[in-house]
């Protein structure tokens, strides 16, 4: 259920962000206003949810920023017909395949192979 409530986040994101572009410049569209204020609100809601359904933070962060990259990148082009050149395309796969590297490779909870295992919890106030 964590990342269903991740892929809500990612779309909310992607939402807010595109109609961003409509927030500013010389002709500003109003009512685009909203849709970004609530969009992240809504982001932001559903990233935190996601978290507490089990998705680690940096998995969870990693997936949500890179895919939200990748997508407004694409809405832009499409939408807005912004250019996405050869080296923004390379980015953009690169961040990807990061972004599957660290979830693939992850232990989720358990010491990796190296050792390293995460600090003890914060103490609660």
């Amino acid at each position: 259920m964590g990342y269903i409530y991740l892929a809500g986040a990612i779309v909310a994101e992607v939402i807010a962000t595109s109609f961003l572009k409509l927030t500013s410049g010389e002709r500003v569209v109003w009512w685009a206003f909203p849709i970004v204020v609530v969009g992240y609100i809504a982001a932001f809601s559903l990233l935190s949810l996601s978290l507490g359904r089990g998705v680690p933070l940096g998995t969870a962060y990693g997936i949500w920023a890179g895919m939200g990259v990748a997508l407004v990148a694409g809405v832009s082009w499409l939408v807005f017909g912004e250019t996405l050149t050869i080296g923004q395309l390379v980015g953009i796969a690169l961040i990807i395949a990061g972004v599957a590297l660290v979830e693939l490779t992850g232990e989720h909870g358990a010491a990796t192979a190296s050792g390293l295992s995460a600090p003890a919890a914060l103490p609660k106030a």
